[in-house]
């Protein structure tokens, strides 16, 4: 299946896995923050740090100075994770600060992402949690004291739901609360859960009950901290969903060349290179790479994960690209 992302999204990801200045991909040696979300199990992981410029004599006011992030996932995780680096470093943030950054304000600044890409931005905010609850306990910051709950023993005791996520019940009750997720679909899209095998929708204390739960409980009518943005707002590509069995052999060239011109092809001439399919048989597509980029040192990790990685969510998932 297909997605239609913005120029923004885009030019962040391709900027991004060419490894240009400026852009954010990478660890940050000896952090003062470091915080996970998600695993490699479930398809998409980030591994988020960062560094401080510390106060004198009061932690609460130390100023983040330095944001990196290391992630496994699709185009809109790397986006995401650029944007919410980009957006940090940008706003002067202490670490209690930037947990004002939502995973609307991570939407808008890509300009949107669609429907089935929000847990990106989530998984963002989610990481970037984490790492300041780290950088708490280092500095001795009594965050509850400040009023602040990060939730990190929710998980410890949480009874699992979906199983293929390993997601468990009170993470999802407290993100259908924070994120203002009413169905199912929604859930799937913020959370990816119910997503794999889809089990856990309708079973006795699935996904369903909880939500029933938490809409229909003392907590319904409480205001919602973080919205998520609005699902009725966002556009998803009418690609047919079956990936190659729904294109003749002519009909997915076209949609390989497609894709190339729209979305590969641009980053590539903006540093003076370009691209040719040679070839393509069945889901293997042969490409070359010419012009400034023919011969690079990148030009590898260039095919991989930017021009495999875009054609498998645009065209189809079983897609690999071989160099020629």
């Amino acid at each position: 299946m297909g997605w239609e992302y913005s120029e923004k999204t885009k030019q962040l990801f391709m900027d991004a896995v060419q490894g240009k200045p400026g852009t954010h991909l990478g660890e940050i040696e000896n952090p003062d923050g470091v915080g996970e979300h998600g695993s490699i199990a479930c398809g998409d992981a980030m591994r988020f740090t960062f560094r401080v410029k510390r106060h004198p004599s009061d932690p609460t006011q130390d100023v983040i100075t330095e944001a990196r992030y290391l992630t496994f996932g699709c185009t809109s995780a790397i986006a995401s994770s650029e944007a919410l680096c980009e957006i940090i470093e940008s706003g002067e943030y202490t670490p209690i600060t930037a947990l004002k950054i939502q995973n609307k304000d991570i939407v808008d600044f890509l300009e949107g992402l669609p429907e089935q890409k929000i847990h990106c931005s989530v998984m963002g905010a989610e990481a970037l949690e984490a790492a300041v609850y780290n950088w708490s306990q280092r500095r001795g910051v009594d965050l509850k004291k400040l009023g602040i709950d990060l939730h990190d023993d929710e998980t410890e005791e949480g009874r699992v739901v979906c199983k293929c996520f390993s997601i468990t019940e009170p993470y999802l009750k407290r993100k259908i609360r924070e994120l203002n997720l009413r169905t199912i679909p929604q859930v799937t899209s913020a959370l990816k859960a119910g997503g794999g095998c889809m089990s856990c929708h309708h079973v006795p204390g699935g996904l369903q009950d909880i939500l029933d739960e938490v809409w229909s409980g003392p907590q319904a009518a409480v205001a919602v901290a973080k919205p998520l943005v609005p699902l009725s707002s966002l556009t998803v590509d009418e690609t047919p969903a079956g990936g190659l069995a729904d294109f003749s052999p002519f009909q997915f060239a076209k949609k390989v060349e497609r894709v190339i011109d729209e979305f590969v092809r641009p980053g590539l001439k903006r540093d003076g290179g370009d691209i040719e399919v040679v070839d393509i048989k069945g889901t293997i597509i042969y490409c070359g790479l010419r012009g400034a980029c023919k011969g690079c040192a990148g030009a590898t990790r260039t095919m991989k994960l930017m021009v495999e990685r875009i054609l498998k969510e645009q065209v189809d998932e079983r897609i690999r690209v071989i160099e020629v």
